[in-house]
């Protein structure tokens, strides 16, 4: 069982693991629905990004408009023709698609292009791979990675089954895709007991904290959430602008004016999670479900940033999140100035155009927010204050009994 399992399937996995560093690809976006060409662009953008994250080197991109994905190929025939064509012309390695791909569809492709073909997911999946460092997160990347492998099993199999029909076409190709799939599923069951056992610790050192408020950095990947951790705990966490730079949640004592709590810098949430990767990380997201108060992180300077709010809203209220007190922290606005304002502007009218964008948002978050830039030292004060003082509510609230820590 064990050697079959090597053989048939885990090669898939390690393919996973192993997208080589400068591997040359070629990016794939389909238009759908109410979708605009622009837009597409955009997410070919974050598609590039998390590329170069998992260390390739992200060339051409293709895209296409259609009403739904061709179930044969994604793209329709003329447009795989066209990259067919590309391919042949130029030195490439891979090929990724902005959207997920059925076992069946990715043989196809493969087949028909002769180079290896991957979607978000395959990719999102690699880099969690790479920069997963603790026991919990290797196990949970991998439980994810199964359970991603499991329904595309007949199509890594499509290249052992028999042509035609009748007597004799039921070859080993179908007595393996069975095999595997009682293993995968075995494999599963294993790490899912496994992620168990490390979900009671986790959940025990959780209790030894004490009687402490907890506060949760959430936001989109590389928002600058680990570069605030670092600046309100004076720790210092990993980060650099790459997507998903921290995996693992942290978490620091912080004091403000005597008034003790713990600040949690948590894994960043993307456009199109796989949802069997949130399944898995449930469990290191349970600081934000145990969490008193979310510092919300906006990268306020990406022109799709509205966009990424709702991607996290949307994630928060999956984690069973979304009704906690929530301080919106729109970070990176000096950047947001530089790509915005035209610097020949009157003092004047730039204050007027910032204010406004002040006004709005404070109506939106019922004054729940704050305008800063972590990196330039931006109203850092009036950040510390803003925290210290829902900090201090929540104690009145819930410990109401622990007066040094109110004043």
């Amino acid at each position: 069982m064990d050697i079959n399992f090597t053989k048939n399937c885990k090669y898939l996995i390690d393919k996973k693991q192993k997208i080589k560093t400068e591997e040359r690809a070629i990016l794939i976006g389909l238009v759908q629905g109410e979708q605009t060409h622009e837009q597409v662009q955009e997410y070919l953008d974050e598609l590039a990004f998390l590329a170069e994250t998992a260390g390739a080197v992200a060339g051409k991109r293709f895209t296409q408009k259609l009403k739904h994905p061709d179930s044969r190929t994604f793209v329709g025939k003329g447009k795989l023709e066209e990259i067919k064509n590309y391919i042949q012309s130029k030195p490439v390695d891979l090929v990724i698609f902005d959207d997920e791909l059925t076992g069946s569809q990715i043989a196809n492709i493969e087949k028909e292009l002769g180079k290896k073909t991957i979607d978000r997911s395959d990719l999102i999946l690699d880099i969690f791979a790479s920069r997963a460092r603790t026991a919990q997160a290797k196990v949970q990347v991998e439980l994810a990675q199964y359970q991603y492998l499991l329904p595309r099993l007949k199509g890594m199999w499509s290249h052992l089954e028999r042509q035609g029909g009748g007597v004799g076409t039921r070859g080993p190709g179908e007595t393996e895709i069975e095999t595997d799939r009682r293993i995968v599923k075995d494999k599963i069951s294993l790490l899912r007991k496994r992620l168990s056992e490390i979900d009671r610790q986790a959940f025990t050192q959780r209790k030894d904290r004490g009687e402490l408020i907890r506060v949760a950095l959430v936001g989109y990947t590389n928002v600058g959430k680990s570069t605030i951790m670092n600046m309100l705990s004076k720790s210092d966490v990993f980060s650099e602008n790459k997507l998903f730079a921290t995996l693992d949640t942290t978490t620091r004592k912080v004091v403000f004016e005597n008034t003790p709590f713990l600040l949690s810098d948590t894994v960043g949430f993307i456009r199109k999670l796989p949802h069997h990767l949130v399944e898995s990380f449930k469990s290191t997201l349970d600081e934000v479900r145990e969490s008193d108060l979310l510092l919300h992180v906006v990268d306020i300077s990406h022109p799709q940033y509205e966009e990424q709010i709702g991607v996290v809203n949307k994630t928060l209220q999956e984690l069973n999140a979304f009704d906690k007190p929530v301080l919106t922290i729109f970070n990176k606005m000096d950047l947001y100035e530089e790509k915005n304002i035209d610097a020949w502007l009157e003092e004047n009218v730039k204050e007027d155009v910032l204010r406004e964008l002040r006004e709005n948002w404070e109506h939106t978050t019922t004054g729940n927010c704050i305008f800063i830039s972590a990196t330039e030292r931006m109203n850092v004060d009036q950040l510390r204050n803003s925290i210290l003082a829902k900090v201090r509510e929540l104690y009145r609230i819930r410990y109401p009994y622990k007066t040094e820590y109110l004043y």
